[in-house]
């Protein structure tokens, strides 16, 4: 996988996320992982946080008719790196199909910080702050 940068691997763990590929989401994460969200519970760690993570991701999308999760981001704003920690920022946006409709969410931060293993860049946790829709 190509991690040789703290950005491939935001970048690869976001184009996991739009296929929804959830395993290689996971394959991005370190172990344990910390995820902060706007859905509830708002929280998720441990070593299958990112798996946690989607499964209720697809729960709460099954129960209000939200799917086809989509999302973007920009230049950053942070991309910092000192040793073998990094912290990214990303502007976001996340369209995503409710009960037909299509829906834009934009205004959106993507916030990662990461960690270098052995086997390359991995996101230690992440936090999306909400935008506007």
């Amino acid at each position: 996988m190509g991690t040789e940068t703290p950005s491939a691997a935001v970048h690869q763990y976001l184009d996991a996320f739009n296929r929804g590929d959830v395993q290689a989401m996971a394959a991005t994460f370190s172990v344990p992982g910390q995820i902060l969200d706007g859905m509830a519970p708002h929280v998720w760690q441990g070593p299958t946080a990112a798996q946690d993570w989607y499964r209720d991701v697809l729960s709460e999308g099954k129960e209000h008719g939200a799917s086809g999760y989509f999302v973007s981001v920009g230049e950053p704003l942070h991309n910092d790196v000192t040793g073998d920690t990094a912290y990214v920022v990303l502007p976001a946006t996340m369209t995503f199909d409710l009960n037909g409709t299509k829906v834009t969410q934009s205004g959106a931060m993507f916030t990662v910080a990461l960690r270098k293993t052995a086997e390359g860049w991995r996101v230690a946790a992440w936090a999306w702050t909400k935008g506007t829709r």
